[in-house]
């Protein structure tokens, strides 16, 4: 199990496993919730992710798929800690940034980008990732 949670400490959770896919996403979503022109997602399947303390508020909007997409965040301290929606499945999107362990950030390497039409300028493509103009 990797922990993880908001900045405030308010909100912990567990996720189980490896992800299934590591992604950076380019949409104007990400970079608003992320507050970066970018954000680094892992895709768990929704069973592996387990609050341990407090209660996530949740944000619901249409993402850039145009399909609905759930924010789960600490109401103290807005950290945004997942993600999930009808695009997904029941698999939750887990911001990586926001696991504890620094192991994990420094293995992370995405195999996929999405919303690559939407990538500034001056920001390469990762080597080695699918690049994907939407979501798909």
């Amino acid at each position: 199990m990797a922990p993880g949670g908001c900045i405030c400490g308010n909100v912990r959770y567990e996720v189980e496993g490896e992800p299934e896919a590591k992604i950076i996403c380019h949409c104007l979503d990400c970079r608003k919730i992320s507050g970066s022109t970018y954000s680094c997602n892992g895709l768990y399947p929704g069973g592996t992710l387990k609050v341990t303390k407090g209660t996530p508020k949740e944000y619901k909007t249409k993402g850039g798929s145009g399909n609905e997409i759930v924010s789960g965040f600490c109401g103290d301290c807005g950290s945004t800690l997942f993600r999930y929606g009808t695009s997904f499945g029941d698999k939750r999107i887990i911001k990586i940034g926001t696991l504890d362990d620094p192991s994990i950030l420094n293995n992370f390497k995405a195999n996929a980008e999405l919303f690559t039409k939407d990538r500034v300028e001056w920001v390469g493509a990762c080597e080695g990732a699918a690049q994907k103009q939407g979501m798909t």
